[in-house]
């Protein structure tokens, strides 16, 4: 596909013509537009966005965990993860990344694999989610308990845990729907599951806390 002038569109021709509430499956399919070898930057795919800025990130920060390389999910995907979860934790309402995060971001080749795998899946939750229930994501109380669980789930992503790549992977990016989509009853399941998932994985295994008390000792070591 090309744009007016011939050539192929640039990600702020992308960014630029994408409205501020464009569809999730929408938004995917405008950033997988172009060169697979291209490397997208966060800030211009988060550029635009506003009630739905910590829902996009999330759902970047889900796509290394579809990565079958071992160690890759949890090392890029964990930290984003918990980042989301700050902001919406302590009530921010515009999303602050570090330069260095900011200029970094995936390759067009990750979002063009990723639409043509899960593009069938995202079509069927996308005619089901909707706008509703919207004061389970937009009050503040509910917007901290949302932004708890998935600093804790970001941890428990970035722990060697084995074979929980795709389980957390899939868990966050049906909240990274919910957050998009505005979809409260999405997200009361999504809080059910994260429960259940951080007491199976992180409390039951002791890896959670295992991993908060090594923290905690090297600040003050």
């Amino acid at each position: 596909m090309t744009n007016d002038r011939g050539g192929t569109p640039r990600d702020e021709d992308v960014t630029r013509a994408r409205p501020e509430m464009l569809g999730t499956r929408a938004l995917l399919d405008a950033l997988a537009l172009g060169d697979p070898e291209d490397s997208l930057k966060l800030e211009d795919i988060l550029a635009g966005l506003s009630r739905q800025v910590f829902g996009m990130l999330l759902f970047i920060a889900t796509l290394p965990a579809f990565i079958p390389i071992p160690g890759v999910g949890g090392a890029i995907g964990g930290p984003l993860t918990i980042l989301v979860g700050v902001h919406l934790l302590v009530g921010m309402r515009k999303l602050w990344l570090p330069k260095f995060i900011a200029r970094r971001g995936p390759r067009r080749a990750t979002l063009q694999s990723f639409d043509r795998v899960m593009a069938p899946w995202l079509s069927r939750l996308e005619r089901l989610v909707k706008p509703r229930m919207t004061v389970l994501i937009e009050h503040r109380a509910a917007s901290m308990f949302t932004g708890a669980l998935l600093v804790l789930l970001g941890i428990l992503l970035a722990l060697p845990i084995p074979f929980t790549n795709y389980v957390f992977g899939l868990l966050l990016l049906a909240f990274a729907f919910a957050l998009l989509e505005r979809d409260g009853l999405l997200m009361l399941v999504c809080w059910v599951a994260g429960v259940a998932a951080i007491v199976v994985f992180g409390v039951a295994s002791g890896a959670l806390a295992a991993a908060v008390t090594h923290w905690i000792g090297q600040l003050f070591a």
